[in-house]
């Protein structure tokens, strides 16, 4: 096994752990009996279990692994984010902050797409000091990642404001 090959593993098993107890998180807090909107984390939990790192291990699928694995992490920041800002305790503290609100579980997800970035980078880029070519806007780059955040929160929150 060379070391990309081990390192690739590793990353693979990280994105499987962090996937799978995120997953087993929100399903102790969020079971998918206690509402059927539930359904929608139990469905992408099980795709980010199973089906992102098989999709990260054949380099003709890397690009979609990539991409459902970044489009999991934006809806899930969002969603999260307005469940924390829609139930956030009074009053608001650095202490609630951080420790009564989905900041933690946001940060988990964050962790997850630098683990699908880095198995992303690792297999795309022949040597580490290669960059990215394009604009800092354009696919791969993270600017479009975060384009696409701010892109997904905006058409969000016009949905929750306007169908209310």
């Amino acid at each position: 096994m060379t070391q990309k090959q081990f390192v690739k593993c590793v990353l693979l098993w990280g994105l499987v752990c962090i996937s799978l107890g995120g997953w087993l998180l929100h399903l102790r807090i969020h079971p998918v009996s206690a509402s059927g909107i539930n359904f929608i984390p139990f469905a992408t939990g099980i795709i980010s279990i199973i089906a992102i790192p098989l999709l990260f291990l054949n380099k003709k699928t890397l690009q979609y692994a990539y991409v459902l694995n970044g489009l999991i992490v934006i809806i899930g920041t969002i969603t999260m984010a307005h469940f924390s800002i829609a139930h956030f305790p009074q009053p608001i503290t650095l202490k609630s902050i951080f420790l009564y609100s989905t900041l933690g579980d946001i940060m988990m997800l964050w962790a997850k797409f630098a683990i699908g970035k880095a198995l992303f980078d690792l297999e795309i880029l022949s040597n580490v000091e290669q960059k990215h070519g394009g604009k800092s806007w354009r696919y791969p780059n993270m600017l479009w990642w975060w384009i696409h955040l701010a892109g997904f929160s905006i058409v969000y929150a016009l949905g929750n404001i306007l169908w209310k």
